[in-house]
């Protein structure tokens, strides 16, 4: 196996670490709110300084990156988060076990604008790779409810937090021997003209101007989606699937299901948008969810169930699309921090979402939720609609339409 292929590899663990770590309070917390006789809107914002720093450490971590080391950067992430989580474990107080959230929030800031460049990095054809490595962290998505909801019942939630973290220390100690064994350049692909190449678009300012727009707005309004449908779906099978979870390990393997089926729409999203527009792909994607959500409002037992699986498909196979429109248009001297941006935007909006989910769930119950991400689609598919006409890389060169 060529060592890009390895690297290659460790990238997709790490993404596959990083949303596991984000997750694993998700469902924690149905434990936790009994262990600690607090309610679940009441301890639910106690992860929002995680999300925050999961946000805005994006930017930094994508400056030292491109100024320092992306693969030393990767080492740190596998390493810092292992630390993080099982220090985490040692909580006793809600206080305490935010201040552990948010030490993995600091450390898993690091994977997505590093991580992800690293990704692209040599490819003329970045979709395919992209939807790989996203189906990679959507296993991370979908492992967190059942990895937790497994340990919380059989053992002890702190387990959820020490097992993965020796294991992610670990990773991060082989791939730094495996890094430091040759040359960077050959942990890349070479194709289509070079480790620099990436696909990369030559597109007019103005248009590149329209483009990081559209981007960053979809990301926000994408980010709000994401997380309000990961962090909840847990509370939303134990309340709606009546019979069918009547346990938190029943709740953790149905969370797993969905989340493990839908991980690989980005593989058809992937392939679609290295053949097809984006704005197509992008705008379908996006009018899907809007309906499914409204239907959705309403719905209990198998149908939920159903359903659930059918958002989370073209929820999870958004992911890839601004990802790859990022490696089109971002030179690689500065890729990482676009990325940093993308995730910066991303997270930081994500983090809002707790507290909101908190105040709704209270007051409303989750049928709110699903009206507001009807909307929140809407208006993703509108904004989509402004997208430039910018081709599929077909080959390798990438011409615009």
């Amino acid at each position: 196996m060529g060592r890009h292929r390895v690297n290659f590899f460790f990238l997709n663990l790490g993404h596959f670490f990083d949303h596991l770590f984000i997750l694993i309070f998700a469902t924690a917390v149905l434990k936790l709110a009994i262990d600690w006789e607090m309610s679940y809107p009441d301890l639910l914002p106690y992860a929002a300084p995680g999300m925050v720093a999961f946000g805005v450490g994006a930017i930094p971590a994508g400056w030292i990156a491109d100024k320092w080391n992306r693969h030393s950067m990767i080492v740190v992430f596998f390493i810092g988060i292992g630390v993080a989580s099982i220090a985490t474990s040692l909580a006793t107080t809600p206080m305490t076990i935010g201040a552990g959230l948010f030490a993995i929030g600091i450390f898993a800031s690091i994977y997505h604008p590093v991580g992800i460049a690293m990704v692209v990095q040599g490819r003329a054809k970045t979709g395919m790779p992209l939807a790989l490595n996203g189906v990679f962290g959507n296993l991370g998505v979908a492992a967190a409810p059942l990895l937790t909801g497994a340990l919380v019942d059989l053992y002890d939630w702190k387990l959820a937090f020490v097992i993965p973290g020796v294991i992610s220390i670990s990773a991060g100690v082989a791939y730094w021997i495996f890094a430091a064994a040759g040359s960077n350049e050959s942990l890349y692909p070479n194709e289509g003209g070079g480790t620099k190449a990436a696909g990369h678009l030559s597109i007019d300012r103005q248009t590149m101007i329209r483009v990081f727009s559209i981007i960053f707005f979809t990301t926000a309004v994408g980010g709000l989606i994401f997380q309000s449908t990961t962090y909840t779906l847990p509370k939303i099978f134990e309340e709606r699937l009546g019979g069918l979870a009547t346990s938190i390990t029943a709740v953790g393997m149905w969370a797993f299901f969905v989340f493990t089926m839908a991980a690989f729409a980005q593989l058809v999203v992937g392939y679609l948008v290295d053949r097809h527009s984006i704005r197509t792909v992008f705008a379908a994607v996006a009018g899907i969810q809007a309906i499914l959500f409204l239907v959705m409002v309403e719905l209990t037992g198998a149908a939920a169930l159903i359903v659930s699986l059918g958002f989370m498909l073209v929820v999870f196979g958004q992911i890839p699309i601004n990802d790859v429109l990022v490696g089109r248009v971002a030179k690689d001297e500065w890729r990482s921090r676009a990325f940093a941006a993308r995730s910066f935007i991303t997270f930081s909006v994500m983090s809002i979402t707790l507290p909101t989910i908190a105040w709704m769930h209270a007051n409303w119950g989750f049928w709110l939720l699903f009206i507001a991400m009807c909307i929140c689609a809407a208006i993703i598919f509108l904004a989509v609609l402004q997208l430039p006409r910018v081709a599929a890389v077909t080959g390798a060169e990438a011409p615009a339409e």
